[in-house]
């Protein structure tokens, strides 16, 4: 087939979380199963220095954003056969410090950097000289192309129209701008009605696709279901509701060209499962790194994402206030809500011996805490699929989670299964619930044998894009067989 893949962000050119990887790795293992790839995504500050091999794809963009007409051209990286990255380059909109904010403040105009991005993405849907026949839109930031389609197909007549597939990566991440930015669209305003972008008066991005997309997809089996609740639908679940029959969950993969532990150049010692020995140094250079005692007999719990409420950020500090009485260290890092980038970095003050705290994003530490820590903490109140999890489970380290989304789909109880167990699950979204479990994994920990058991399960677990991209595929000649 040919399909062009959109998303704000792709690994490795651009990246703030889970988003670009799993775009980056699907689009890398479609091509390779035999199909024709495009990916569109915009042209960040640095991109073009970092991948100077890029060239102009000799398709300039004049593109209405309301009132104004904006002008911006395209460049294309050839990544491999089959698979080629279309980069929007637009500077006044992309030629910035952060993708979507910066110092957790989000950009002014996103409704028109994402916008104008959306028109692009439908323009070369349309334009690209390959004719890809489905359009897979990733998150809020690219939902408005689905209905830039649709429209264009309405007044076109629906003979041929480009087909599309949406995927929704976390549901409460909607791109909602006041109802002023409607025009910015140049849409009739037909569409701003509840059956259409309209949300309690705003305008919907996420909304856009949700609506008007042919298939919907979200990261995870479980999650799929939760989002037709109320609980986790944020406002939308009426909708997905009323398309239920359109939208399949497909747990995302992990690629393991990236994450692995044999051939890495981020990790100081190659192990696995064989031969796990090189963990146990993994952990020694974290501890150095990471200005920790270097402790063998004392079990290391990390921390990688993004210090935010869902992420269950005040449960996971609260447990910490309670359990760094016992024999535990614990290395953070991440970015998020000042306040919590605060309460973090106040916890590593009070206790440097036993909690380091980086703020930022660093993808070679992020591999270093996977490939040392015993214990991997992730209380999410609500988890789409996760990836830090599976990461962990290839790296042989244990995930401590909460029981909803992708989390219960990729980890194993000892309740569930006491043979195949490779992690620890706790339900109350509660500090006492989370901070219980943490005191299991200390207790599994004084069992070697065991835990020794529930490491080899753990990276025995499979979640290779190989597995999942079948489910895509089939989801995409849903879509043109609408």
């Amino acid at each position: 087939m040919k399909i062009l893949l959109a998303s704000s962000e792709v690994h490795p050119y651009s990246k703030t979380g889970g988003l670009a990887d799993m775009v980056g790795a699907l689009g890398k293992t479609l091509a390779r199963s035999g199909h024709q790839i495009g990916v569109v995504t915009p042209l960040y500050a640095g991109v073009r220095e970092r991948f100077p091999e890029m060239k102009p794809a000799g398709m300039d963009l004049e593109l209405p954003l309301g009132p104004r007409r904006v002008s911006g051209c395209v460049w294309s990286l050839e990544s491999s056969a089959g698979y080629t990255v279309c980069f929007v380059d637009a500077p006044e909109f992309y030629q910035r410090a952060g993708l979507y904010q910066e110092q957790g403040i989000d950009y002014a105009d996103n409704a028109e950097r994402f916008i104008f991005f959306s028109k692009a993405i439908a323009h070369l849907g349309l334009h690209l000289p390959w004719k890809p026949q489905v359009v897979h839109f990733h998150d809020w930031q690219a939902g408005f192309a689905a209905l830039f389609l649709r429209h264009q197909a309405n007044g076109a007549g629906q003979g041929n129209r480009l087909r599309t597939c949406m995927t929704i990566h976390n549901l409460a991440y909607q791109g909602l701008f006041p109802s002023g930015q409607f025009p910015l669209t140049n849409l009739p305003w037909g569409y701003f009605t509840s059956e259409g972008v309209e949300f309690y008066g705003r305008m919907n991005c996420l909304k856009a696709g949700l609506a008007f997309a042919d298939v919907l997809t979200t990261v995870s089996p479980r999650y799929a279901c939760e989002i037709t609740t109320p609980e986790f639908g944020c406002g939308l679940d009426g909708l997905l509701r009323h398309r239920q029959q359109l939208l399949k969950g497909i747990l995302n993969g992990v690629d393991y060209e990236e994450w692995n532990t044999i051939s890495n150049p981020y990790i100081s010692q190659p192990y696995s499962a064989e031969h796990l020995e090189g963990k146990a140094i993994n952990k020694t250079k974290l501890q150095e790194e990471a200005g920790l005692p270097v402790e063998a007999e004392t079990p290391l719990f990390g921390s990688i994402g993004r210090l935010v409420g869902q992420k269950g950020v005040d449960l996971m500090l609260g447990a910490l206030g309670e359990m760094l009485s016992a024999r535990i260290q614990v290395v953070i890092l991440g970015t998020g809500t000042p306040s919590f980038e605060k309460a973090v970095q106040e916890l590593a003050g009070r206790h440097p011996s036993k909690v380091f705290a980086r703020i930022g994003f660093d993808e070679g530490f992020s591999h270093r805490i996977e490939a040392g820590c015993d214990f991997f903490l992730m209380p999410s109140r609500f988890e789409p699929c996760g990836l830090n999890q599976m990461y962990g489970l290839r790296y042989g380290t244990i995930p401590i989670v909460r029981a909803t989304g992708g989390l219960e789909d990729t980890v194993t109880d000892v309740r569930e299964n006491a043979e195949k167990a490779n992690g620890i699950k706790f339900h109350e979204c509660t500090t006492n619930a989370l901070a219980k479990a943490i005191r299991k994994a200390l207790a599994l920990y004084g069992e070697p044998e065991l835990f020794r058991r529930f490491r080899l399960n753990a990276m025995a677990a499979d979640f290779s894009w190989d597995r999942t991209v079948a489910q895509y595929v089939e989801a995409y000649e849903r879509a043109v067989g609408v």
